[in-house]
């Protein structure tokens, strides 16, 4: 597979897996945690797919179209883990859904970086929320929820975050 089909794949995956998490937490109050805006593109779509709902982004050094950047309210810039435990003092446990795309590809790198957000997220969702990621995340008190159709297994993974 080409890079530019496993981009097209990944992206797809994507945001077939936010539209599907958009019903399951309708209902649900809570803000949204953007790990990882990159060009913008996510954050514009769930923009979208939340108009009512804060969204808060985390991104080490911002580089997104202009038209996709959030406030400096809304904005946290540098290392994610560094920045996830001011958030959860500011914002408490209230996020109803985190997307996570910020791996960077190298599994001995990721499996260290996602170790330790794990318990940032626990102390951010809300019970019921949800997070989605581009990567296999260890949180073993979290259930894997299944695919929307079409989204190939381990191309994205989606959380249901327990009581």
């Amino acid at each position: 597979m080409s890079r530019l089909d496993s981009f097209i794949r990944r992206m797809t995956a994507q945001r077939e897996c936010l539209n599907a998490a958009a019903p399951q937490i309708a209902e649900m109050p809570g803000v949204i945690l953007e790990l990882g805006l990159g060009n913008g593109r996510t954050y514009d779509h769930m923009r979208g797919l939340f108009p009512e709902r804060d969204i808060y982004v985390f991104e080490r050094k911002v580089a997104a179209h202009p038209d996709c950047i959030p406030d400096d309210d809304h904005l946290f810039t540098g290392e994610v883990l560094d920045n996830l435990p001011v958030a959860a003092a500011r914002l408490g446990r209230t996020a109803a859904l985190v997307h996570s795309d910020i791996g960077s590809g190298r599994p001995e790198t990721d499996v260290i970086l996602f170790g330790q957000l794990v318990p940032l997220l626990n102390s951010m969702v809300v019970p019921g929320g949800l997070v989605l990621s581009d990567q296999k995340l260890p949180a073993d008190d979290w259930q894997a929820l299944p695919l929307p159709d079409g989204v190939a297994a381990e191309r994205y993974f989606m959380y249901r975050v327990g009581a």
